[in-house]
């Protein structure tokens, strides 16, 4: 019987993988050029945890179980929750900020399809226990510096930026009650992924008051922070939010990202635990679905058992991010860092290939990378191995007009043929730390 990946999944063979770590090591490099350090959870937490942040109906979207002793687990669909605590857990001994990144493989149960997988990795940046503007302004930064690193300009990538604050005060202007926001943030989030009729559809289902709805679909096709006071009456909490966003949009134009930067009141993120600034990075075109989002949400810590303190974080997949790098002819199999060895070792006498072996092992053991052949072959195809493996130099073993303690090394860039000494061979190997001098050298 033929077993087949399961949907939703995917198979990473060398090439695949090659994508995954030429991704991964982009995000480590950004995390870490603004300060962010790594961390992770394990793959499966009690179900309980996802239920205090997202309800007994976020169940139907995990991956869960229940093991031998009886207790409810579920596999990740997301690492916040594991980030609020293990935070809670060394919050007294942790300095502040917390500025920590994570790339973790997690796991949804949902409905595959374009740019949204079952399986699926992710890289979070959150700073935890910094309240200001910058800190804001710094994972925003971090994301476009990012997809800036990889070749994307602002005509490929917009960061759609609001805040929740924001759109709460004018909300409650409007005479929408307070109890009624969480019901409406998942709504007004719909309105960029499902038609226009249909979005006014369901906002006149909760909302009945037709010139309240009007107003609303007004605000959410804002573009502009200075034509809100035309639409809604400015009280003294819009006004501080409003005065924070555009602090922040200062902040970044100052940070050299504002010109992938815009407002878009349409930005509202589905989650309630959004308290300020909220954002999403699309592809230009809006052919795709959101690259990332992320915000700012002050009370998280506390609703896993914590004290109250103000965070901030981004989220990344990297199932929608392929399809635009690849899209915008960034990201090409044949123009990935390609595997490079530094030495192959060609045996032209058989009799020698024992000591190939025992030559190689010996290159290793220094620092460097080394191969051979399995099998025994012409010298010709040997080269032709070496030269497929990428390799800078190949060591010729028991070649013509070479004593028994000779090596012919081989460049592979040039084609030139030099004999060296065995042992100084491999004593120069020992030089520098990494295994290498100015003449057997990586890089």
């Amino acid at each position: 019987m033929k077993i087949l990946a399961v949907k939703g999944t995917r198979d990473f063979y060398p090439p695949q993988m090659a994508v995954r770590n030429w991704i991964a090591d982009g995000w480590k490099a950004a995390s870490r050029r603004s300060g962010f350090e790594e961390f992770d959870g394990p793959i499966f937490e009690y179900l309980q945890m996802y239920q205090i942040k997202s309800g007994d109906e976020i169940v139907e979207q995990l991956f869960h179980l229940t093991d031998r002793g009886g207790r409810d687990l579920a596999i990740r669909p997301e690492i916040t929750p594991t980030l609020a605590r293990m935070v809670n857990q060394q919050i007294s001994a942790l300095p502040r900020p917390i500025k920590w990144f994570s790339i973790p493989r997690l796991c949804r149960a949902e409905r595959p399809q374009k740019g949204r997988l079952r399986e699926f990795f992710q890289w979070n940046i959150d700073i935890i226990g910094e309240e200001s503007i910058v800190a804001d302004a710094e994972v925003i930064f971090c994301t476009i510096d990012y997809l800036r690193s990889t070749g994307l300009t602002p005509k490929d990538v917009v960061a759609k930026i609001s805040s929740r604050k924001l759109l709460a005060a004018l909300l409650k202007n409007l005479g929408i009650a307070e109890d009624k926001l969480p019901v409406l943030y998942p709504i007004l989030d719909k309105k960029s992924k499902i038609p226009a009729e249909a979005f006014e559809e369901i906002l006149k289902k909760e909302i009945p008051d037709a010139a309240t709805v009007n107003t609303i679909l007004k605000l959410m096709d804002l573009h502009s922070t200075d034509k809100i006071a035309s639409l809604v009456n400015l009280n003294e909490d819009a006004k501080m939010a409003l005065a924070q966003l555009q602090e922040l949009f200062k902040t970044l134009d100052a940070m050299g990202v504002g010109d992938y930067c815009r407002f878009d009141m349409s930005i509202v993120r589905g989650l309630a635990y959004y308290t300020g600034m909220v954002f999403e990075i699309h592809d230009a075109v809006g052919d795709l679905r959101a690259v990332c989002g992320g915000g700012r949400y002050d009370n998280l810590l506390k609703d896993f058992g914590g004290p109250a303190m103000t965070a901030v974080g981004m989220g990344m997949g990297d199932c929608v991010l392929e399809i635009l790098l690849r899209e915008r002819g960034i990201l090409k199999d044949d123009t990935l860092p390609t595997k490079t060895l530094d030495y192959f070792i060609a045996v032209a006498d058989t009799t020698l290939a024992p000591k190939a072996v025992e030559l190689a092992a010996q290159i290793r053991l220094a620092g460097l990378s080394c191969e051979f052949s399995y099998k025994s072959a012409a010298l010709g195809k040997q080269l032709k191995q070496a030269s497929a493996f990428n390799a800078r130099k190949t060591i010729i073993l028991g070649q013509e007009l070479t004593s028994a303690n000779q090596l012919v090394v081989k460049d592979m860039t040039v084609g030139t043929q030099t004999k060296v000494d065995e042992s100084q061979f491999l004593a120069d190997l020992q030089k520098t730390p990494d295994g290498a001098d100015d003449t057997h050298k990586k890089g």
